[in-house]
């Protein structure tokens, strides 16, 4: 099975990266072939998966897909841009991407996030270096969410006798961050790269 699986990686690799196959598509389709191959052997591990939170980073992606598609986005980046203070719209930013990412991709709110950065950083009054670091820092540090991607492997895998309450203790640490990785991201890489 471990080299069925490996070859199953290579084959997602060279199907998406040289064919030009859907990622998900192809994911889909190997791991449909390996529990085909071996169906009892992958029992155990369907059990532990919160589809709960699966289902929820899927609509999260969608809904996030959905906003930049018919340009939502760009509308909030153009308004943060019009605040009038733009320390303050980077700020905010950071407070946003922090919370669409703790039940998202950070890579995927990171690519949604640069974009509505550009109007911002086009006024010249943020430093572009702090404040890329600040967006970068702020979504994935949130990643101990039980609604990121990360987190639902963490709370799947986690060998705890009672995960409702790990996943409340996960919920309110991720809260904490939520609130201060922004402000620390915002005082500490923005700040001082504007002034």
């Amino acid at each position: 099975m471990r080299i069925l699986t490996l070859t199953g990686m290579v084959g997602l690799v060279l199907g998406t990266g040289l064919l030009g196959f859907d990622v998900g598509v192809c994911a889909l389709s190997i791991a449909a072939a390996l529990l085909l191959v071996a169906p009892q052997r992958h029992r155990d591990a369907v059990k532990d998966i919160s589809w709960s939170a699966v289902l929820l980073v899927c609509g999260m992606l969608t809904y996030m897909a959905v906003l930049k598609e018919n340009g939502t986005l760009a509308l909030l980046g153009d308004a943060a841009a019009a605040l009038g203070s733009p320390l303050l719209a980077a700020l905010l930013l950071c407070f946003a991407v922090a919370i669409v990412s703790a039940f998202g991709s950070s890579i995927g709110t990171l690519g949604i996030a640069l974009p509505l950065a550009f109007p911002l950083l086009a006024t010249g009054q943020v430093g572009a270096f702090g404040f890329i670091v600040a967006l970068a820092f702020c979504s994935t540090v949130v990643d101990v969410s039980p609604f990121s991607t990360n987190g639902v492997i963490v709370l799947a895998q986690a060998q705890v006798p009672d995960k409702q309450q790990f996943q409340r203790r996960m919920f309110g640490y991720t809260g904490l961050v939520i609130v201060g990785a922004p402000l620390l991201a915002w005082a500490v890489a923005i700040l001082p790269s504007s002034l």
